[in-house]
């Protein structure tokens, strides 16, 4: 079998998870208890069947859109309550879906961790099965954590076949849930495998759970823990892991049909993106009105902050007013002025530059960090889309003034927002063209998508160096990130690269931290355990200024409220402070 066949079991495996979509559990054990849990092969199709849970929507398989949560991104979906602050309560579906999804993958591993221990094979079989479900286990009540602190716990005694409809654990404390994530960690790394065959590319490995027990300490302000977690897998301390940065930064995201990087260490398998493929749904939420003609689109934005950012080519800060004096001062009016051109009724050419510099205001982002062009499509660059007949075109990003001519238009020449905004459009994550046939279906992103990569994990323990005062090795981790965009060096030469103290590498790295993983979900559990949500919390504004829409702040929304209707079904919950 090839790397698609983990993917084509995976979906072979369904009633292993057939309810993961209406969340009407049909417990694995129940449905074939007289014949999933007899073979090697049934072994692995349990495990493999974790997976799927893993992946829905709800669960893990929306991760990218936690950015809309923080200053990185703007959008109306699908977490718009808890991103602008106004109606983010216990009834919010959101919070609710989280809830549930989550659960489901926590009493799914419980199943089969119960139900394989006896299965009358290979012993070592069964403690591989066993590490990933509670690899996937621990992800689950990790996430849990984070979202709500203490939770109620169950683990493999939970027989959920009996237990359904009675399920009424009290409340755990943070602390008890933290340690039963790292007692399953623990048990994973010495229960996986370094490497699985090529057939089960995408399977949880001894690295994954080292890394996600580093992740873990860190959050904890472990930082000597996280610091060895870390160096095991970077530095291959007693075990050849393999992980090396991907060279190419913007292909990293490209990953389809059987391409492979060594920086993934733990990622979501997407194959075709045609009807029958399987593949996550990413350009629902990213992609833009040129993108496979999408009838809705723009749910997600990148935001004018991030875009802001974003370092000069040789390091230095950016400032608009380099570009245009008194841009920073100046009102929309003004940056309309520097910016927009007029296009024609038709929306096929550029009809008059009025007072813009097309070529000043695209330097002015291609001339950065090349991470931000390879994330971002910004004024006046290209974008390969489609036209009506899902042909290939390709479409230019205008900013148009509208009292001077026509509008954008997506299916001529111009990239047009859904939502009237003007705001930036994602590059990271979204197809060009129809990559050759390969891609048909605009619900079906054929990217590998990464929960753990080697990029991140580098600025991890460059992060927990920093808290431990080796500030030279942190230094050290952060320059492999910038290096391999060709960005300079901290410490390499220019007085802006020099890096003060802790204090100054701190922040380095959180920013570093945004440059480098923006569209991949991590920035919102970042601010969070850093105390700087309410310090990012801003209105959404466009490219001129003016406002999209209002975000409010109040010190509940440090963490979210226990589902109301979980709240009902389980008289022993208490819910959290200020709901």
């Amino acid at each position: 079998m090839n790397g698609k066949s983990v993917i084509s079991l995976l979906m072979a495996c369904g009633l292993v998870c057939a309810g993961c979509e209406s969340l009407d559990y049909t417990p694995s054990d129940q449905l074939s208890d007289v014949t999933i849990w007899r073979t090697e092969e049934h072994a692995r199709q349990a495990a493999v069947g974790l997976y799927a849970a893993m992946k829905a929507p709800w669960c893990f398989g929306m991760e990218f859109t936690f950015d809309m949560c923080t200053d990185l991104a703007d959008g109306t979906s699908p977490w718009a309550d808890v991103s602008r602050g106004t109606s983010f309560a216990s009834n919010s579906s959101g919070v609710q879906n989280h809830w549930q999804y989550l659960y489901e993958l926590v009493h799914r591993c419980n199943t089969v961790i119960r139900k394989v221990a006896e299965m009358p094979v290979d012993p070592t079989t069964i403690d591989r099965v066993t590490g990933e479900a509670k690899f996937l286990r621990a992800m689950a009540y990790f996430r849990m954590l984070n979202c709500w602190g203490g939770v109620p716990y169950y683990d493999e005694t939970c027989d959920i076949n009996q237990e359904f409809a009675t399920l009424s654990a009290p409340r755990s404390s943070a602390d008890e849930i933290r340690a039963h994530v790292l007692d399953d960690l623990t048990e994973a790394i010495g229960k996986l495998p370094v490497h699985w065959e090529s057939a089960d590319y995408g399977r949880a490995t001894k690295g994954a759970a080292y890394a996600l027990r580093g992740k873990v300490y860190l959050f904890g302000g472990e930082w000597e823990k996280a610091v060895a977690d870390f160096e095991e897998i970077v530095y291959d301390k007693t075990e050849n892991y393999g992980y090396a940065l991907h060279d190419d930064y913007e292909e990293l995201f490209r990953l389809y049909n059987g391409m492979r990087s060594d920086e993934m260490i733990f990622s979501i398998q997407s194959i075709d993106g045609n009807t029958a493929g399987y593949a996550l749904d990413i350009v629902s939420y990213f992609g833009n009105k040129s993108t496979m003609r999408l009838i809705a689109s723009n749910l997600i934005v990148p935001s004018t902050t991030l875009v802001d950012m974003y370092e000069n080519l040789d390091g230095s800060k950016f400032d608009w007013d380099d570009v245009f004096p008194g841009f920073d001062a100046g009102d929309s009016q003004f940056r309309r002025r520097m910016m927009c051109v007029a296009i024609d009724q038709g929306s096929t050419v550029v009809t008059d530059l009025l007072e813009c510099d097309t070529v000043k205001v695209a330097d002015a982002y291609r001339k950065r960090d090349p991470r931000l062009c390879w994330n971002v499509i910004t004024p006046y660059s290209h974008y390969l889309g489609t036209d009506a007949g899902s042909s290939p075109r390709d479409k230019q990003f205008v900013l148009a003034d509208p009292t001077k001519g026509g509008s954008p238009m997506e299916a001529f020449a111009f990239i047009r927002n859904s939502e009237g905004w003007n705001s930036y459009f994602w590059r990271k994550w979204i197809p060009t063209g129809n990559l050759d046939g390969y891609w048909g279906e605009y619900t079906r992103t054929p990217y590998e998508f990464p929960l753990i990569r080697l990029g991140d994990v580098l600025l991890m323990l460059a992060e927990a160096y920093n808290e431990t005062g080796e500030v030279g090795k942190a230094v050290v981790e952060l320059n492999k990130v910038r290096a391999r965009v060709g960005m300079p060096e901290l410490n390499s030469g220019a007085a802006w690269l020099s890096v003060a103290d802790a204090d100054d590498m701190r922040q380095r790295i959180r920013d570093e931290r945004a440059y480098e993983l923006v569209g991949e979900g991590q920035r919102y559990w970042d601010i969070r355990r850093w105390g700087m949500l309410e310090s990012t919390v801003r209105n959404a504004t466009d490219i001129f200024g003016d406002l999209m829409y209002e975000r409010a702040y109040q010190p509940r929304h440090e963490i979210w409220p226990i589902p109301l209707v979980e709240l009902d079904r389980n008289r022993n919950l208490v819910q959290n402070t200020g709901w």
